[in-house]
């Protein structure tokens, strides 16, 4: 009967702490970085300078961003030219790169460094500031992003837009590689309308 009272009397004693017990909680995760530190990092190992994000080019992706996906269509020119839209950064040089195919952005700027294109965006010599921005389309739910890289600050003119250096970058639907990069910006190239050769005064 003692024996009895005595184990009851210790399971009673051990209940309340075994109901108060709480798992050890997992060790918690490091967050991932930011877009512009992933950007820098990437920079960085390949000889360039680091990019901090600037606010106005921000803004400029995340109109892109959205359009795009407002749209449902990868397009440069889906809120109008790319030296118009960078124009109110007023910076020497700027770059864009746009992209869908994944949620998150590690994965989108593996398809640009995976691109020549891009990659010579992301590299771009020079840059200091950079914005970047996503957006979902409620059709599809296609994740769209578009990143914007520039610099030149100090030498830009107030009043003359960005050299435009835009990329494009696409994946069907389900891959997570990167499409075809567009052409290569030409503006150091002659006018269409400039002479091949003059004769006599005349301009062929």
């Amino acid at each position: 009967m003692k024996l009895a009272w005595s184990i009851g009397l210790a399971l009673a004693l051990l209940m309340p702490a075994a109901a108060f017990a709480q798992p050890a909680a997992a060790p918690a995760q490091p967050a991932p970085a930011a877009p512009a530190e992933m950007i820098s990092t990437f920079r960085l190992a390949h000889g360039q300078g680091r990019v901090t994000l600037d606010s106005k080019l921000t803004q400029i992706a995340h109109d892109q961003a959205e359009a795009m996906a407002a749209k449902d269509v990868l397009s440069h020119e889906v809120l109008g030219p790319f030296v118009s839209r960078v124009a109110p950064a007023h910076a020497g040089q700027a770059a864009e790169n746009v992209a869908y195919g994944n949620d998150g952005f590690p994965k989108t700027l593996t398809q640009w460094i995976n691109s020549p294109g891009h990659l010579k965006n992301l590299l771009m010599p020079g840059a200091s500031r950079v914005g970047v921005a996503s957006a979902r389309s409620a059709a599809t739910r296609r994740t769209y992003w578009a990143m914007v890289i520039a610099g030149g600050y100090e030498k830009a003119a107030p009043q003359r837009p960005a050299k435009k250096a835009a990329a494009k970058s696409a994946a069907k639907p389900g891959a997570k590689s990167a499409g075809k990069a567009a052409p290569k910006p030409t503006p150091q190239h002659a006018p269409r309308d400039a002479c091949h050769m003059k004769l006599l005064g005349l301009c062929l």
